[in-house]
C-alpha cells in the first residue's frame, strides 16, 4: 500500500490518475498489474482481458484511491480536503458554511456538500470553538440554548458570516438531508420556537445581481421554505405551522411537491394554489400524487398560462400532454373539470396534439371524453412519426411528399420535444421521415441534439450528428451543443436517462468533428475550444483531450 504524503494535494492525485490511465492505454504492463491488483472489476483477469476492459478516468481515479487505502476516490477527495481545511484557519467558518448550505444561502451557484461539511465538522468540531451560525447548521443545542441564555434577542436577529436569523439557519442547512443531523435540527427548531423566534423569518435573494450584502427584496426566503422546499422535512414543515408561520410565502408550495406530505400539510394549513405555478410544476412529476393534492383542494385545471415557457401550451391539460404526462395525470385533470376540447394558441386541439405526441392511451382517454376530431392526412403523418411507427409514416407521406415540410414550426418542435422527453424511437422515426434537425422546442428552446447531450444519451446524439445534425446549433439560453455538455456534465441534471453519459456523448462529439481544444493556460481546470474557455466535468475534459490525442496520432 502507498503512503499519502504529509501535505497530499488533490491536484497532483488527479494527475497521478490521468498518468496511470495513460499509460494503461498505452499497454503498459505495470499499469495493467496496478488495475488488476487494486480494482474489483479486473480480479483474476488476465493481462490481455484488463486491457481489454477498457477502463476510463473514474477507473484509474479508483486505483489510485485503493493504492493509498482508501475504498473510493470520493472518500480519498474527502480526506484530503479535510487535511487541507484543517490548516486553512484564517476563513474556516466562512469556507464551512458554504458546503453547508446551497446557493440560495450563500448567493452563489456553488452546490452544498454535506456529506464533506458533516465528515469536517465530525473530525474537526474542537477547530471551530464555540461558532453558533455552525451550532444551528448542525443543531448542537447546548451551544445553540448558552447563545439564547447569553442574549434572548438573538433568536431574531441575522448574525455570523451569511446574516442568517438562526430559525433560517436551522431550517436551510443542507445536513438535514442526512440521517444522523435530522433528529439534532429538528430539535432545534423546537428549541428556538418556544424561546420566541419568529416562525416568520426569512433571507431576501443573494444571486447575481444582487448579494449577500446588498439582497434582493423582492425574493425572499421564509424559514419555512428551507423545511418545505429545500429539506422538505414533514417533520420540520409541521413544526413551523403550528408555530405560526405563513404557507403562502411565494415559494414553500411550488418547491414542496416532490413531496406531497410536506405538500399535503401546507395545503392544509391553507396555502393558496392560484399565482404560484405549482399545478404546471406538478405536471413535471413523474407521479400524479401531487397533482391530485393540488386538485383536491381547488387548483384550477383550467387555469390561465403565466409568464414562461408553459405559454405556447396553453391550459394545464395541454401541457399535461405536451410534457407526455401518465394517463393518471390527464385522468385527474379531467375528473377535476378539465375541458378536454381545449386547444393550444396555434388551434391543435387537446385530441390531435395526444396523437402528436404519441399518447395513444391518452388521446383514448380524450375520445371517451367526447374530444375525438377528424384527422387530417398531417395528423396521420405526426401520429405515426410520434408513435415510431416508420412505415406508417412513409406510407403518408408517400402520398403527401410535402410533408412534412410543409407542417408549421409549431408542429416541427415535436422532434425537438420528443428529445428532450426521451421518445427515442420518435425522434429517429421523424428524422428519418426528413424533419428539420435545427428545429428548436422542449422548455430551454433547444434543438434536439442538444436535448440528447443533455439527457447524457450517446446513443441519439450519435444518430443525430449521423444525419447532420450541428453542434453549432443554438439553444434558448444563448449557447450550443458544447455549452449544454459543460451545464450538464457539471451539474448532472436528475430529469434524465437512468444511466446518463455525458462522457460517451464528449466521445461522440470529438469523433464527428469538434474544433481543435486544448488546455487554457490561465485555468487548469477549463478548455480552449473555438476560442472559447470552457470548463467541463473531470471525466468529460478527459474525454475531449484523450480522444481528440487519440484522432491525432
Amino acid at each position: 500500500m502507498s503512503r499519502l504524503p504529509l501535505k497530499p494535494d488533490l491536484g497532483h492525485l488527479k494527475k497521478q490518475a490521468k498518468t496511470l490511465l495513460r499509460l494503461y492505454r498505452n499497454g503498459d504492463p505495470v499499469a495493467i498489474k496496478r488495475f488488476g491488483e487494486n480494482l474489483p472489476a479486473a480480479a483474476k483477469c488476465s493481462a490481455d482481458e484488463i486491457a481489454a476492459l477498457q477502463f476510463r478516468l473514474h477507473d484509474a481515479q479508483s486505483c489510485v484511491a485503493r493504492e493509498y487505502g482508501f475504498p473510493s476516490w470520493a472518500d480519498l477527495t474527502v480526506h484530503v480536503a479535510a487535511d487541507a481545511f484543517a490548516r486553512d484557519r484564517g476563513d474556516r467558518v466562512r469556507r464551512w458554511l458554504a458546503l453547508a448550505y446551497g446557493g440560495d444561502v450563500t448567493g452563489s451557484y456553488d452546490t452544498a456538500k454535506p456529506n464533506l461539511a458533516a465528515h469536517l465538522w465530525t473530525q474537526q468540531a474542537d477547530r471551530f470553538g464555540e461558532e453558533v451560525s455552525i451550532a444551528c447548521a448542525v443543531g448542537d443545542i447546548d451551544l445553540v440554548a448558552r447563545a439564547i441564555a447569553a442574549d434572548p434577542g438573538w433568536i431574531n436577529q441575522p448574525y455570523g458570516p451569511l446574516k442568517l436569523a438562526p430559525l433560517v439557519a436551522v431550517t436551510h442547512s443542507r445536513l438535514a438531508a442526512l440521517p444522523e443531523f435530522l433528529p439534532r435540527l429538528r430539535h432545534c427548531a423546537q428549541v428556538l420556537l418556544r424561546a420566541g423566534a419568529d416562525p416568520n423569518q426569512r433571507i431576501f435573494n443573494r444571486y447575481p445581481p444582487a448579494s449577500l450584502d446588498a439582497p434582493d427584496e423582492n425574493g425572499p426566503l421564509s424559514a419555512l421554505y428551507g423545511a418545505a422546499g429545500v429539506n422538505r422535512d414533514p417533520d420540520l414543515t409541521e413544526l413551523l405551522l403550528d408555530a405560526g408561520a405563513n404557507p403562502n410565502d411565494g415559494e414553500s408550495l411550488y418547491h414542496s411537491l416532490e413531496r406531497p406530505e410536506c405538500t399535503r400539510l401546507l395545503l392544509g394549513r391553507g396555502a393558496q394554489i392560484a399565482g404560484t405555478n405549482a399545478l404546471r410544476r406538478a405536471l413535471d412529476m413523474k407521479d400524479a400524487e401531487a397533482l391530485e393534492l393540488l386538485l383536491a383542494h381547488g387548483a384550477d385545471p383550467n387555469e390561465a398560462p403565466g409568464a414562461g415557457p408553459t405559454r405556447p401550451w396553453g391550459a394545464p391539460l395541454l401541457r399535461a400532454i405536451a410534457v407526455r404526462c401518465s394517463a393518471r395525470h390527464v385522468t385527474a385533470l379531467l375528473e377535476a373539470g378539465a375541458d378536454p376540447r381545449a386547444h393550444t394558441s396555434d388551434g391543435v386541439a387537446a385530441y390531435k396534439l395526444a396523437l402528436h405526441a404519441g399518447l395513444v392511451d391518452v388521446a383514448e382517454l380524450l375520445r371517451a371524453a367526447g374530444a375525438a376530431e377528424p384527422l387530417t392526412p398531417e395528423d396521420e403523418f405526426i401520429a405515426a412519426c410520434s408513435g415510431g411507427a416508420l412505415s406508417d409514416a412513409l406510407r403518408v407521406q408517400q402520398k403527401h411528399p410535402e410533408l412534412p415540410g410543409s407542417l408549421p414550426a409549431t408542429q416541427l418542435r415535436l422532434l425537438p420535444d420528443a428529445a428532450a422527453w426521451g421518445s427515442t424511437e420518435a425522434v429517429k422515426t421523424m428524422v428519418k421521415c426528413g424533419w428539420p434537425l435545427s428545429a428548436r422546442g422542449g422548455d430551454w428552446n433547444a434543438t434536439a441534439l442538444n436535448h440528447a447531450v443533455m439527457r447524457g444519451d450517446p446513443d441519439l446524439t450519435r444518430f443525430l450528428l449521423a444525419h447532420g445534425a450541428s453542434w453549432r446549433e443554438r439553444h434558448g439560453y444563448g449557447s450550443d451543443v458544447l455549452g449544454t455538455l459543460s451545464w450538464a456534465s457539471l451539474n448532472e441534471p436528475t430529469h434524465t436517462i437512468d444511466d446518463p453519459d455525458w462522457t460517451g456523448c464528449a466521445r461522440v462529439l470529438v469523433e464527428n468533428g469538434l474544433p481543435e481544444m486544448k488546455p487554457d493556460p490561465a485555468d487548469a481546470e477549463r478548455l480552449l475550444i473555438d476560442g472559447r474557455s470552457m470548463r467541463f466535468s473531470e471525466e468529460v475534459t478527459e474525454a475531449l483531450l484523450g480522444q481528440r490525442s487519440a484522432r491525432s496520432k
